[in-house]
């Protein structure tokens, strides 16, 4: 069974809270590419920052994406992903027109339910990591939530609740996906 597990949907809409969340609670947890590669690019030269260069940008997120998918393979029990290879993908494709999505989709599949966070404007806020604004975010999501069906993922809808209870919604979910495969 499939235990890599993907957090994805709107930026800013408490993905990386409720990763915190997760592992605090001692489950493994992959913290999004983008945020990291941002990080390391501020702390150098910045040339595959987004806002500098887009492409170079999600080139690199899909690299360590994969990577990170591959080390998950490793882990026992459930490894959960704040975004992963298909945003990634899916942002190259649309910013180039690579055709990207459905190779790397297929080749790296994460479990068949997506855990997506819709679009929160009163949590929103901006960061050194994410300067894009909200209607930006929204646009991001509507192409992500409209993708991951195409490619054969089912969608859950986090609610807009506490991040405990967010937690809680997802460990509940998980046993009963288990226990139905």
């Amino acid at each position: 069974m499939n235990r890599s597990v993907l957090i994805s949907g709107c930026s800013g809409a408490g993905k990386s809270t409720l990763l915190a969340e997760l592992a605090a609670r001692g489950h493994a947890v992959v913290e999004e590419p983008g945020r990291r590669i941002v990080k390391q690019e501020l702390e150098g030269d910045g040339a595959a920052l987004p806002w500098v260069d887009m492409a170079v940008f999600a080139r690199r997120a899909i690299e360590m994406a994969i990577a990170d998918h591959k080390a998950a393979r490793e882990q026992p029990g459930w490894t959960i992903f704040d975004r992963g290879l298909i945003d990634a993908a899916a942002a190259l494709q649309h910013l180039t027109g690579e055709p990207v999505l459905e190779k790397l989709s297929a080749a790296h599949r994460y479990h068949p339910r997506i855990f997506l966070t819709p679009p929160w404007p009163e949590i929103y806020t901006t960061d050194p990591e994410r300067r894009h604004g909200f209607g930006g975010a929204v646009a991001e999501y509507d192409r992500l939530a409209a993708i991951y069906p195409t490619l054969g993922y089912d969608l859950v809808m986090l609610p807009k609740i506490a991040v405990a209870d967010r937690a809680d919604f997802i460990l509940d979910y998980l046993p009963r996906q288990t226990r139905q495969q």
